[in-house]
């Protein structure tokens, strides 16, 4: 992939006025490309932030780099610059790194740019807290009586600096009326005091945990590559429960010492009390934190504080990763496997594949940590581009669980029931022992179908090709795709039999109901996506589990990753098959992880663990790797036969994705695509063929998968064809390239 092409070195190009005052400016929006604008004087730097009109509305955009290709347009047709923004510029790194998305993407260069300038507050001047100073030289006026009171105002005051209202009345003991009142006779002057820092400094050098000899050799390796300050993946592989995220602590302190920012990844940062909580007390304060349910206010004082450096540790989601870091020395991708670090909408990337372009493009170290890396992250390990750090052992006394494959064929759980009787039984003993049980199934609600016994009808979405889910804890059925709910009716719309409905197999709340009919002694609670209402709501779950205000936990993959409770020793996984099915590429790998680390959180302290997987197929691949714990085994076999088949890691895949409110307009445009479609030797491009969610939000979708070797130009060979074709009406064609999901 060839770099997009950039000016001279930005400090140069500030300094030079342009003789035809042309700026190419880019726009957070999916244009094209970059606009052409006049400059009335200097022409600004690149990466300056500027207020250019568009057509009747003004927008802000960056002044960019790119060097547009023919003759410059006549000063005279181009618009001017309404002014420039009083702001920090856009680095160029983060410049170069927006183009790189783009083209890596095949998406708009300001549709990522909208990315990094998610915050447009964070760019209008910040206002100041209201204050009051001594005026100097003041002098009583005649007629001025002056009170004991005012006269401790002015002395404070005239030995200090500006003081808020409030801090005048804390310090004194006066009302608001004697400061307005020395206010308006001229003896205080209304000045204004920068806003404090929201974030502290983190202390680096804070006695942490005594690491053990595996984790003292990684954090060494680590740090050295901080200290470096070069760009380096390295991949920190250890079991569950090895102290990986110690280890990558002792990186960020390092980052510190070095004066740079850290970044840290995490897969679902509203779910991660628990981490929170350990670098509190490695460093004594909080990080700054960067994810979707923080408020505007503080979205807009937390960018601020990255682009100025006064934030000297993020941990976010991935949109983290685009946000402004004035000197940024270190990223690290937790749970690097994790699907979540996926984006199918908008701009569709990988935040671990786009960290590692970031660490690249910085010349910093990129941590990459996982007990079950991905295939592509053991792949760049084998063909050395990625560096491999390893931590066996568990902490301590602990051990990895004991995993057991319960055959349903063999023992099926009782009619009306979920939990065989193996499964049943190690709950019952672990409860009387006094320990704690995790029941996992990855599919939230009470049933994910619920169809009339009458005639088979089914209840579905009617914006989305899916079925609507049953949450009986809220009366409702649900589209997980859309969020469309409905109350349950009271006849079949197709039939009209009253009371006929079936709910058909289980969500967590129908396994937690089955606990609450057969161990009703039992403090049982939900851990899904949809029963954590938000960062509070997660802490009570986690604190309350943690102090054993809870015996069984039935959960979905949000409780896979991460966390610690010592008293659970009893992992049960309902159905653990339920990830095998579907055709799917990565289903293989995707189950192998997902069951690996929910398995984890057994036995993660003194008492043993053991796990029970509950599955049809207890001969496939995957389960009976899981069994005799062989990891290496099934991820070279999984390698092989990718190998074979020219998939991942080993090729290359893009899907393209046509869709739209009208079908016949969306079947148009695939159709228009498949008849000039490339036919570059080695390139394969299947379809057009309707989407595994044919109806997705109101739209129509179709879909191409396009398949290349390694090292062919997929990108070029993707831009290129798209541009032959003109959507149509509501049409939108999306790329994904390097798919996750084929939904």
């Amino acid at each position: 992939m060839a770099p997009p092409r950039t000016s001279s070195d930005p400090d140069e190009a500030a300094a030079q006025t342009r003789e035809n005052s042309r700026v190419r400016v880019l726009l957070p929006l999916a244009l094209p490309g970059a606009l052409d604008y006049r400059s009335t004087g200097a022409a600004p730097a690149p990466g300056t932030f500027v207020r250019v009109p568009l057509g009747a509305r003004e927008r802000i955009g960056v002044v960019w780099d790119d060097v547009p290709d023919g003759a410059p347009p006549p000063p005279e047709k181009l618009k001017t610059i309404i002014d420039v923004i009083d702001a920090p510029p856009m680095a160029a790194v983060t410049r170069r790194f927006v183009d790189w998305v783009a083209n890596y993407t095949v998406s708009a260069p300001g549709a990522v740019l909208k990315m990094a300038m998610s915050v447009p507050a964070a760019l209008e001047p910040q206002a100041a807290i209201p204050a009051f100073a001594a005026a100097a030289g003041w002098q009583p006026p005649e007629g001025f009586r002056m009170t004991p009171r005012r006269e401790q105002v002015l002395h404070l005051l005239a030995e200090g600096p500006p003081r808020t209202a409030a801090d005048i009345r804390a310090e004194t003991g006066v009302s608001a009326q004697v400061i307005a009142g020395l206010a308006d006779a001229g003896a205080l002057v209304r000045t204004g005091l920068a806003p404090p820092a929201r974030f502290a400094v983190p202390d680096a050098d804070r006695p942490g945990p005594t690491l053990t000899a595996d984790q003292k050799a990684a954090a060494a390796d680590l740090c050295a590559a901080i200290a470096a300050e070069s760009y380096a993946t390295i991949v920190l592989d250890g079991v569950t429960g090895s102290g990986k995220t110690e280890v990558y602590f002792e990186a960020i302190a390092e980052a510190l010492r070095h004066g740079r920012q850290a970044l840290v990844l995490l897969p679902e940062i509203a779910l991660s009390a628990q981490w929170l909580e350990r670098f509190e007390a490695r460093f004594g304060v909080a990080p700054a934190a960067w994810h979707s349910e923080l408020s505007t206010a503080v979205r807009r004082d937390t960018w601020r504080a990255v682009a100025d450096g006064s934030a000297r540790v993020v941990v976010g989601a991935r949109s983290a990763l685009f946000l402004p870091f004035h000197k940024l020395g270190l990223i690290v991708v937790d749970e690097e496997h994790d699907g979540s670090y996926k984006q199918d909408e908008g701009v569709a990337y990988n935040a671990r594949d786009m960290a590692v372009l970031r660490g690249h493009l910085g010349a910093i170290p990129v941590v990459l940590a996982s007990a079950t890396p991905s295939l592509e992250t053991v792949a760049n390990v084998e063909w050395g581009r990625y560096r491999r750090v390893h931590l066996p052992d568990r902490i301590g006394a602990a051990e990895l669980p004991e995993i057991t494959l319960v055959d349903l064929r063999a023992t099926p759980p009782a009619r009306g029931r979920w939990l065989a009787p193996p499964l049943d039984a190690a709950l019952a003993e672990t409860l009387a022992a006094g320990e704690q049980a995790l029941l996992f199934l990855n599919r939230r609600g009470y049933a994910p179908l619920t169809l009339c016994r009458g005639c088979g009808h089914r209840l579905e979405c009617p914006n989305c090709s899916a079925w609507l889910v049953e949450h009986r804890a809220s009366h409702r059925l649900v589209c997980h795709h859309c969020g469309y709910g409905l109350g349950l009716p009271p006849n079949c719309a197709n039939c009209g039999a009253e009371g006929a409905w079936a709910a058909c197999g289980p969500g967590v709340e129908r396994v937690a109901e089955e606990v609450a009919r057969y161990y009703p002694d039992a403090r049982l609670r939900i851990m899904a996506s949809d029963t954590l209402t938000g960062p509070a709501a997660i802490r009570e779950l986690v604190a309350a589990v943690t102090e054993h205000r809870v015996d069984v936990l039935v959960g979905t993959q949000v409780i896979a990753k991460g966390h610690h409770f010592p008293l659970l020793t009893l992992v049960g996984v309902i159905d653990a098959d339920l990830g095998l099915t579907g055709g799917d590429l990565r289903a293989a790998e995707r189950t192998h992880q997902l069951l690996t680390q929910v398995a984890g959180r057994a036995g993660r302290a003194e008492r043993p663990g053991k796990v029970l997987l509950q599955t049809f197929m207890p001969e496939h691949p995957v389960m009976a790797a899981l069994a005799r714990g062989a990891r290496e085994e099934f991820l070279g076999t999984e390698m092989r036969e990718r190998e074979r088949a020219h998939m991942p890691p080993y090729g290359r895949l893009a899907a393209v994705i046509v869709s739209g409110p009208d079908m016949r307009e969306v079947d148009a445009t695939a159709r228009a695509l498949g008849r000039v479609r490339p036919t570059d030797e080695g390139l394969t491009i299947l379809g057009p063929a309707p989407a595994a969610l044919s109806l997705l939000r109101g739209r129509h979708r179709r879909r191409f998968l396009v398949k290349a070797p390694r090292g062919f130009n997929l990108q070029g060979a993707v831009r290129g064809w798209l541009a032959e074709v003109r959507p149509g009406k509501g049409v939108r064609v999306q790329v994904d390239v390097d798919p996750m999901s084929f939904l």
